[in-house]
Order: C-alpha cells, then sequence, then structure tokens
C-alpha cells in the first residue's frame, strides 16, 4: 500500500492521487475477513524473517540454532514454588523446627496416641527451640514473622494435631493475650516462663452450654470491692492443656454485664481441672474442664485492656491462623503416605498407582494442598502487614480444615484395611482432623461468618 509522501512538484493532482489510493486500499483491507488479513501479515513477516536469515547466511556456512529456554521443571513437592517465596530467616526457622519434629515427635506419637499420655517434656523442649509465641517481640520470645509461625504450626501438625495444639494454645490463646492485654507487670511475670516452656497454661472461653455462643456464657466475675478481688464461679470443658496447665487464662461475665479475661493460677482455692476421658482425638494432648467454685482472684489479675467479645475472639483469630497452615500439614503427610503406598503396592501385576482412579485422588490432593499453602502464605504476609481481616482467618481456617479432612480420609481409603492400621499414621490424621475442623469454630460458623461479610446480614440469630 503506497504512503502519503509530499513531493516538490507543482499542483496537487500527484498528492490526491496518493490520498485516494491510500483510502481505497484500506477499505479493501477492512473488506477482507480478520482472520485472511491477519494470515498474509503472519506470512509476510515470516516470509522477510526467511529473507533475512538467507542474507546474514550468505559466505559464512550454516547458522547454529539459536539457544533455547531452559525447560522449566515441574516440581510437585512443591508445585507453585513456595520455597522460593520465603525469606532466608524463615527457611532456616522451619528446617531447624521440622528436623525437631522429625526426629523427636515422629518416635513418640504412636505409643503417646494408643496410650493417651501427653509428654510434659515437649513443652520444655518447643521453649528450648523458641517456637512458644514466636511472633512476640522481648519477653523472652522470639519476634518471628506470622509466616514463621504458620510454616512452625504446619511442620508440628505434620506429626500430629494433638502437638499442634498444645503449641498453639500456649502461644496464641495464652501469650497472647497476655501480651496484647496485660500488664506490662503482667508481661515480665508470665511470658518468659511461657516462652520458655517453663509453665504451661489453658485458655477458658467454651462452656458445656455454649459452645458457638459464648456471649450467652454461664461463668459469672463478682468483683469485691473490700478485698479488691473477683470471686469466679462456672465451668469450661473441652479446655486443651488443662489438667496439666499451671496457669488459666479463662474468661467471664461480670456484674456489668461485660466479658473481662481474668488469669488464674493453680493452687487457687476453689480451682479445679478434670481430665476428660475416652477421647478419640488428639489423644496426645491433654484435655479437660476448668471448675471454679468460688475461686478468688486479685484485681492484678484481671487483663485490663479488653474487654467485650472482642478480647477472647482476638485470640481465637490468631490461633486460627496457625490452624489453616497445620491442617495442611497434616493433609501433605497423608498425601504423601498415599503416594507412596500406591506406588509400592502391586495389583494385578502393576502399581496401585498407576491406577487413573488414585492418580486423580492424588492430583486432586496435591491441588488443594498447593492452593490452600499459596492462600495461607499471603494471608501471613498481609497480617504482617497489618493488613488482614478476621474474616480472612475465617475463610482459610474453614477451607484448610475443610480440604485437609477430605483429604485423610481419601488416603486412609487408598491405603485400604491397612488404612486403619495407626502404624500408617493415616487414620489418626482422619480422628485428629475431625475435632480441628470443630474447634475454635466449626466448619458451619465460619461459613456464616463469611456468609454475614458477603451479604451483610447476621445468621448466626434470628428475630423472635
Amino acid at each position: 500500500m503506497p504512503r502519503l509522501i509530499w513531493l516538490p512538484v507543482r499542483g496537487s493532482v500527484l498528492l490526491l492521487f496518493c490520498i485516494l489510493y491510500e483510502v481505497n486500499s484500506v477499505r479493501q483491507c477492512l473488506q477482507r475477513r480478520p482472520h485472511t488479513v491477519l494470515r498474509e501479515q503472519t506470512q509476510r513477516s515470516v516470509d522477510v524473517k526467511e529473507e533475512r536469515g538467507r542474507g546474514k547466511g550468505r559466505g559464512k556456512g550454516k547458522e547454529k540454532p539459536k539457544d533455547r529456554a531452559a525447560k522449566v521443571h515441574f516440581d510437585w513437592r512443591d508445585a507453585l514454588d513456595l520455597e522460593g517465596q520465603l525469606t532466608e530467616d524463615e527457611i532456616m526457622i522451619r528446617d531447624s523446627f521440622r528436623t525437631y519434629c522429625q526426629e523427636k515427635l515422629m518416635p513418640r506419637i504412636i505409643m503417646a496416641n494408643r496410650n493417651e499420655v501427653f509428654h510434659r517434656e515437649i513443652v520444655s523442649e518447643m521453649g528450648e527451640m523458641g517456637v512458644l509465641g514466636p511472633t512476640i517481640k522481648g519477653y523472652g520470645c522470639a519476634g518471628t514473622s506470622y509466616v514463621a509461625y504458620g510454616l512452625i504450626a504446619r511442620e508440628v501438625e505434620r506429626v500430629d494435631s494433638g502437638y499442634r495444639s498444645v503449641m498453639s494454645v500456649q502461644s496464641s490463646l495464652v501469650m497472647h493475650p497476655i501480651n496484647a492485654y496485660g500488664t506490662e507487670e503482667q508481661k515480665h511475670k508470665y511470658l518468659p516462663k511461657l516462652a520458655s516452656g517453663e509453665i504451661l497454661g489453658c485458655f477458658g472461653l467454651t462452656e458445656p452450654n455454649h459452645g458457638s455462643d459464648p456471649g450467652s456464657m454461664e461463668t459469672r466475675a463478682k468483683y469485691n470491692p473490700s478485698s479488691r478481688t473477683y470471686t469466679l464461679t462456672g465451668s469450661k470443658t473441652w479446655i486443651t492443656n488443662s489438667p496439666v496447665a499451671d496457669i488459666a487464662v479463662v474468661w467471664a461475665k461480670c456484674d456489668d454485664g461485660k466479658i473481662r479475661g481474668f488469669i488464674l493460677e493453680r493452687g487457687m482455692k476453689g480451682l479445679s481441672t478434670p481430665k476428660i476421658e475416652g477421647k478419640f482425638s488428639l489423644r496426645a494432648s491433654a484435655t479437660g474442664m476448668i471448675v471454679m467454685d468460688e475461686v478468688e482472684v486479685p484485681e492484678e489479675n484481671l487483663l485490663p485492656k479488653v474487654s467485650g467479645l472482642g478480647g477472647p475472639f482476638g485470640c481465637l483469630n490468631n490461633a486460627r491462623y496457625g490452624i489453616a497452615w497445620g491442617a495442611l500439614g497434616a493433609a501433605e503427610f497423608c498425601f504423601h503416605a498415599a503416594r507412596q503406598y500406591t506406588l509400592d503396592r502391586i495389583q494385578f501385576g502393576v502399581p496401585l498407582a498407576r491406577n487413573q482412579l488414585m492418580q486423580k485422588k492424588m492430583a486432586d490432593m496435591l491441588t488443594e494442598i498447593t492452593i490452600g499453602l499459596q492462600s495461607c502464605l499471603q494471608l501471613g504476609r498481609l497480617i504482617d502487614a497489618k493488613k488482614a481481616a478476621p474474616d480472612m482467618i475465617s475463610m482459610l481456617k474453614r477451607n484448610s480444615c475443610g480440604k485437609a479432612l477430605d483429604i485423610a480420609r481419601q488416603a486412609r481409603d487408598m491405603l485400604g484395611g491397612n488404612g486403619i492400621a495407626d502404624e500408617y499414621h493415616v487414620i489418626r490424621h482422619v480422628m485428629n482432623l475431625e475435632a480441628v475442623n470443630t474447634y475454635e469454630g466449626t466448619h458451619d460458623i465460619h461459613a456464616l461468618i463469611l456468609g454475614r461479610a458477603i451479604t451483610g446480614l447476621q445468621a448466626f440469630t434470628v428475630d423472635k
């Protein structure tokens, strides 16, 4: 197609001819079908490149082929390169704690689960590792990122959810409220000992008649002006660590109807912590009740910087974040166990893993775990940047726990009859994840939290 060029000639006849020819050529081009034009343009481009190539090759012999880009290898063990998104410190913390978990916790877990035994020394070992209350700065704590905390939770739950529960309660439900809502005196008194594992804590919110509805709690705290004490009466149930805990952060309703937090110490008159027997989940951790029969608590044991449900919910959100990571650690173990088992198991003359159904199940497992880990990483970065909303945590706690339970059940099925033998560990993860899917906000409660965020409508209660 000729271009419009200014020529130094007299008159405008030549210029007008060029304009008319140009417009007519454009009209003819547009009237042709687009894919025809594109094909012609592409072919012309190829012809030009070939001509240039022939020109370059004249007199120079055969041209060497251009170096091709290196093929990117898909590593199913880290399908979306989580490793490449972590800092050196986060990798170092993760690797050192993984070694501890595999060398020290894994050999204990089968017998601990069978006999329903909690090894108290584990808390001291974790304290030496610096993984208790790791995100707190000062007071003997490590001051890590929230991403590092998530990686820690993932590694310990890869072994057992009961061990992760012990760590989560100590870090998120006991140390966090003391650090966030307590006085400097309380922080200096309790946090260093909690961080080292010298003392163990528990968290009292759930009651026999009030689980998902903590605002209706019956535990009462009556203030005594003359003695400057509070008298606590009531009971809490399904409390991780309570039978062996040295202190308890307990939430009670005061005379004015406001919910406040208190630090109770073992040995206070009227305080007892009976163990719940016969549970078939989280058997490697101790679970019990907190019974308060007119327990006198000094005023200085009140957490002064918070009132209302925002206090316990702030603790729960902190713990739910760790659960989101931890549940995926359990899912990873089950996925890897199922993969190896089906590769080793020969049926009909071939490895069971050759079966299309088995490969489909493993593809689903890998996809859910990979997407879940990337989501947890992003949430951790948002928390570190102070840009995370509680609804985000609800979404991932719900997703991770639900997906992990599904993966564990599928893995158990893939192991056939061996799937119910505790030496393969998968059935233990199934039983544990049933509880993890329920505590700190059930699957359905988190759905209602998200539904409220989506619609702006409260679905927890119905107006009478």
